[in-house]
């Protein structure tokens, strides 16, 4: 399958796609507040995402982004959004959890730290106290919906190995949210590609309320009917993923088997999957084992390199066809 990578920004890079050109994007952006990833000199620091002073800010930058997405989204296909959560600071803002598991302060870099002027407008504009748990993916998720988008689940991403926390006063977070989103009421979503091993074995037989009876109305009555279990079930909206990690230099990696069950559903064969954060490339070597076109961006030259090691690198001549 033919893919490439594209370096620059993400929001000017989806303004050059055409209308109706992809089938599926799956993409973690980096999360708010948490780390940087470019030098405070680097010339393309303002455009970083996850470095803005406020939460406002991402959440409206966030988007800007997936409008264009939209966009370039075939009506049939289908968006899947993962982002981690971020806690109030007082002082310097906002804080997040850095590699070894303590919170830190910051906006994401020294230099993109709000003062008490924006600290204030984001208690005014969210409700936010030092130390409440800021809800950024479910505000971002809201905020897609209210742009026109169809959020049509939540998948809780299970993490059995999730990272250590200092904190005495909270549980450790072990969870990050996968939201499903559509252009369309209708979209393209194969179920039977990420069936899941059924509980009750193959081959048992299972007792389902009985619908669609009587006067054609849907409506569960109580009645129940044997059905014989082929061993499998419709994917849960729980997934357990343990958190894999990377030797290369980039240290934020969505692990293939969480990106894997999003390509197989949300993609036709042979279909277009966008990454517009490709970092080290996970997206595009997940499509590509699955049969998928694949096209990443990123802000970070230097992650080219990884994303040329685990993709096939391929001409984008024809890609978009």
């Amino acid at each position: 399958m033919a893919g490439t990578f594209r370096i620059g920004d993400a929001l000017t890079l989806a303004r050059e796609l055409p209308d109706d050109s992809v089938d599926c994007i799956v993409t973690s952006p980096p999360y708010w507040g948490l780390r940087s990833y470019l030098a405070d000199d680097d010339p393309d620091k303002a455009k970083e995402m996850g470095a803005e002073p406020t939460l406002a800010e991402y959440v409206e930058r966030l988007v800007a982004l997936f409008r264009e997405l939209r966009r370039a989204l075939k009506p049939e296909g289908v968006a899947w959004l993962n982002l981690g959560d971020s806690y109030a600071q007082s002082g310097a803002g906002m804080a997040g959890r850095n590699d070894s598991g303590r919170e830190r302060e910051g906006g994401g870099s020294g230099s993109g730290r709000p003062d008490g002027s924006d600290r204030k407008r984001i208690e005014r504009r969210h409700g936010l106290k030092p130390k409440d748990l800021c809800l950024v993916p479910y505000r971002v998720a809201l905020a897609l919906q209210d742009d026109g988008w169809y959020l049509r689940s939540h998948v809780i991403w299970a993490k059995p190995n999730p990272m250590p926390e200092s904190v005495t006063d909270r549980p450790t977070s072990a969870h990050e949210a996968v939201f499903l989103l559509t252009k369309s009421a209708r979209y393209w979503y194969d179920a039977e590609a990420v069936k899941e091993p059924s509980v009750i074995g193959k081959g048992a037989v299972r007792n389902i309320a009985c619908a669609n009876k009587g006067n054609g109305e849907n409506r569960n009555d109580g009645d129940r009917f044997g059905v014989v279990n082929d061993g499998f079930r419709n994917i849960r909206n729980v997934w357990t993923v343990a958190t894999k990690p990377y030797s290369g230099s980039h240290y934020a990696v969505m692990p293939p088997a969480l990106v894997e069950p999003c390509i197989k559903a949300g993609c036709p064969a042979g279909g277009l999957v966008l990454d517009p954060f490709g970092g080290s490339g996970t997206v595009g070597m997940v499509a590509e084992s699955l049969g998928r076109r694949w096209l990443m961006f990123d802000l970070d030259q230097r992650n080219a390199d990884l994303m040329r090691e685990r993709t096939a690198q391929r001409s984008l001549l024809g890609l978009l066809a």
